[in-house]
């Protein structure tokens, strides 16, 4: 009997290792040193670009910034920087990777396999826009993240979240209405099997849910709070889930030292929120001025998009979305203002949602920016600030290390771009010609000087 306990604890051990490990080691070897030669440098944090330098990188990190010459062992690649920008590589703090490149309809009725081939190819493509980090803002994520750490596949850090939690009619209830009313132990939908979203009423129920995401190796929670635009059921007003739920979340992420987002428009939703302890807020451009004033006072951070319902927005062919989507577009400018007004930790992100062809605006909803601050503004906020926000997740952070920013000592992701983004910030729409160089933990992606 002690034998067949000991064989069967080393089966269950070797069972469990894949799920159970942080972080797996990639699998490619330590890059060699690289030096960018004669660059200046957007470190992330000041609102002016530097006098040339000489940029060291050794391993995954940035290991020497100097304004005299670093003479480099013979292996070392040299990149010449003479006329061009080094900075840190961008931050989409709201991104959905596993549902960007493909219709609605597509994610709600493909295999999984399918999906994950899909937004393999999309990953690769972020990353070769200047996208080194996402927050992924719900979907089944952890395998993708999994393959791009082990370097299997190219693609940015991906923070997930799992499955956004939402009640019965909420943001994530995607069911059809012949599913309705759902029966006590009936089997879950396939949009939850996908691990898309997952519905939760009640105390238990949510805090069940948010306890499985973190299982599964969320770096943060996200729970549907209020309306949405995309959905077909919930109005925007709609005030989702009660105090107490949330609060559940909120338990739930705060034991193991992380926190809850929540997607939410408008003043009811955001400050129910708040007052059940979350920490960030999605969306949020319908928010009044007593709801920013709260937001200042409580610290928490605001994950803003520049939604316009233009041409970049995500395409609505349902009227009663689109209607809601015009009205969301409509408060986006008093938003910013707000945010500006309250001096709001502010974050950026693109909400890049069931568009084949959505991916290709995500560089040109960063400079639509300029509208309410300056390139610098821009580029700290897609950098140092939203890389603040990604550190919010503490232990669970997925990636130790300092991210957004040049400086000795930080995660080598960086982009060299060919001239000065402070002075004509429109060189990151074209990442194809204009970012030369794109690393990520050390290892070239893209090398254009070659």
């Amino acid at each position: 009997m002690r034998n067949f306990r000991c064989v069967a604890v080393m089966i269950l051990s070797l069972v469990l290792t894949p799920f159970i490990t942080a972080q797996d080691t990639a699998a490619n070897p330590q890059s060699p040193a690289v030096l960018f030669r004669n660059a200046r440098v957007f470190d992330g944090v000041k609102d002016q670009i530097s006098g040339p330098v000489d940029v060291l990188v050794q391993g995954n990190k940035i290991t020497k910034i100097s304004t005299t010459p670093i003479h480099p062992d013979a292996d070392t690649k040299v990149i010449d920087g003479t006329g061009r920008t080094l900075m840190p590589g961008l931050i989409d703090a709201h991104y959905h990777i596993m549902l960007a490149a493909m219709p609605m309809q597509v994610a709600m009725t493909a295999d999984v396999g399918y999906i994950n081939l899909a937004a393999a190819k999309e990953a690769q493509a972020t990353l070769m826009r200047g996208f080194t980090s996402i927050r992924d803002m719900g979907g089944p994520a952890f395998g993708l993240k999994r393959a791009i750490d082990q370097g299997l596949y190219p693609g940015p850090r991906i923070y997930p979240s799992g499955s956004m939690i939402s009640q019965t009619s909420g943001h994530g209830d995607f069911r059809m209405p012949y599913e309705i009313p759902q029966t006590i132990g009936d089997p879950l939908s396939h949009f939850e099997q996908e691990g898309v979203a997952i519905i939760a009423d009640g105390h238990d129920q949510v805090l069940m849910r948010s306890r499985e995401q973190l299982m599964l190796g969320a770096s943060q929670l996200k729970l549907m709070a209020g309306g949405g635009v995309a959905s077909l059921y919930d109005p925007l007003d709609a005030v989702q889930y009660s105090p107490e739920e949330i609060h559940a979340a909120v338990e739930a992420a705060s034991n193991w030292n992380t926190y809850v987002t929540v997607h939410a428009y408008t003043p009811p939703a955001i400050q129910m929120a708040i007052g059940a302890g979350v920490k960030c807020i999605e969306h949020g451009q319908l928010a009044d001025e007593a709801t920013v004033k709260l937001m200042a006072e409580k610290g928490v951070w605001w994950s803003l998009q520049p939604f316009l319902a233009d041409e970049d927005s995500n395409k609505q062919t349902n009227p009663a979305s689109r209607a809601k989507q015009l009205e969301v577009g409509q408060g986006t400018e008093n938003a910013y203002r707000l945010a500006k007004k309250y001096h709001i930790k502010t974050a950026w992100g693109t909400d890049v949602l069931f568009s084949p062809t959505g991916g290709v605006s995500q560089n040109r909803q960063l400079t639509k920016l300029t509208r309410w601050y300056t390139p610098a503004e821009v580029l700290k906020m897609a950098t140092g600030d939203n890389a603040q926000l990604l550190a919010l997740s503490g232990p669970r952070n997925p990636y130790p290390g300092k991210l957004g920013v040049v400086e000795e000592g930080a995660l080598a992701d960086l982009l060299l771009v060919q001239g000065d983004p402070l002075a004509n910030l429109n060189l990151i729409e074209t990442p194809g010609t204009n970012l030369v160089v794109i690393m990520k933990d050390g290892k070239i992606y893209k090398n254009l000087l070659q």
